[in-house]
């Protein structure tokens, strides 16, 4: 008997109050890390009606206007009208920031004095910053290895923000929601259930000011603009049978930071795999890559992503642990849920040979403290909304596929790893 089920994923779009929050937090840490690499970041933000606040530790030999850096970025994100409860250039911004505990920082200090490429011996002798578990996820559900409710959810809130920005529907306003519905059976894929999005936008659009006229639009354009164009590259396609709930409160004019108050780090299962992988529990936002809640959840996909590519198997979850000060992981697991080509044991021993899970080699191997010049300063901040994984539209090293032939490799040249 085939086994069918329901499985949903949200995202949100840059103007959600949370997402706000994230993105000052990294665009601090570009700064920092633009201007002084071994800048030590741990940047927690705050937004609510008419306010910002910065707090958080954070020790650079960089000077910023941090005042100046916040208000630039609310700005792009879209609040720059103060009839919203919360713009640019009126909001209160407040920092409150300390340096980072000497008790804390001492364990990847030797990361800071290192300005060459680091040696194994060395790599060996910088701990990571906490203890903590982290995963990595990756399956062939769609082109970027994602499942494929989570993909559609940020697609579907990216482009929400492509058509407010570019004019073409000119009426939403920044903060939004989408969610996402896919039917499985046996595992895989097989209908489009439900789409859901939660749009903020004018009261009035044009001369349309009956509020049930107001959503019909709504409706009408987001279905035209926005849903069908996030399905271009994905097989599977909305039917007359998947259901399409618009704004379902009815209206949807008071939002963001006016609506309700926003924090740093609370999106963890919109910035990953929607749920439907595990989740350590870190957040990734305003920490610079000293922290393993963000370096080692990007290498832990790295390898997760490598090993679907490969085709070693359909689905894979990799998780590391880590203790503060230490070097090596305390554990790695990887879990293929029954999907995998090859044995196991056999692919965490060629995983360990050929990926750097020590924290300063995952930063100096994924290239995650030296920003790329070419990104004007921008990085961090550019993965803080629409997910961290699977941006084909960002050059993301993590992202990338480059240990594929690696793996199989070892796998064709090893004739005791056999398909399971």
């Amino acid at each position: 008997m085939s086994k069918r089920y329901l499985f949903t994923s949200e995202s949100v779009t840059e103007g959600h109050p949370d997402k706000v929050c994230d993105q000052i937090s990294d665009t601090i840490l570009d700064a920092l890390l633009t201007l002084d690499p071994n800048s030590r970041v741990a940047a927690e933000t705050v937004v609510n009606t008419g306010l910002t606040l910065v707090t958080g530790e954070i020790t650079s030999q960089a000077h910023i206007n941090f005042v100046e850096l916040i208000r630039q970025k609310i700005a792009e994100i879209g609040y720059t009208n103060a009839d919203n409860g919360f713009s640019h250039n009126s909001c209160a911004v407040m920092l409150a920031i300390d340096e980072q505990s000497p008790d804390i920082s001492q364990g990847v200090t030797a990361a800071q004095e290192q300005r060459h490429a680091l040696s194994d011996d060395e790599l060996d002798k910088i701990g990571a910053g906490d203890q903590g578990l982290m995963f990595g996820y990756a399956c062939n559900e769609t082109p970027e290895l994602m499942p494929l409710p989570i993909s559609l959810a940020h697609r579907i809130a990216l482009r929400l923000s492509e058509v407010r920005k570019s004019g073409q529907l000119g009426y939403l306003r920044p903060d939004g929601k989408t969610q996402v519905s896919i039917l499985y059976e046996d595992g895989l894929p097989v209908a489009i259930d439900t789409i859901l999005i939660s749009t903020q936008h004018d009261e009035h659009i044009g001369d349309i000011t009956d509020n049930d006229a107001v959503q019909a639009k709504i409706k009408a354009d987001l279905w035209d603009v926005v849903v069908g164009h996030c399905f271009s590259d994905i097989a599977l396609k909305p039917t007359d049978k998947t259901r399409f709930i618009v704004n379902p409160t009815g209206k949807f004019v008071v939002g963001g930071p006016q609506g309700d108050a926003g924090l740093t780090g609370r999106k963890i299962i919109v910035d990953t795999y929607g749920g439907y992988s595990r989740h350590g529990g870190g957040a990734f936002s305003g920490k610079d890559p000293t922290k393993v809640d963000r370096s080692a959840a990007y290498a832990a996909r790295y390898v997760a992503k490598n090993i679907v590519a490969a085709g070693l198997a359909d689905k894979c979850e990799v998780q590391v642990s880590y203790a503060i000060g230490v070097a090596r992981p305390v554990s790695v697991l990887i879990d293929t849920f029954g999907t995998g080509k090859v044995d196991e044991e056999k692919l965490l021993e060629v995983v360990l040979e050929n990926f750097e899970l020590r924290p300063a080699g995952i930063i100096q191997s994924l290239n995650l403290r030296n920003l790329p010049a070419e990104r004007g300063g921008r990085f961090y901040q550019d993965v803080a909304a629409y997910g961290h994984f699977g941006r084909n539209d960002l050059d993301l090293p993590w992202e990338y596929t480059d240990k594929v032939d690696v793996l199989k490799a070892a796998f064709a040249s090893s004739p005791q790893a056999v398909a399971v």
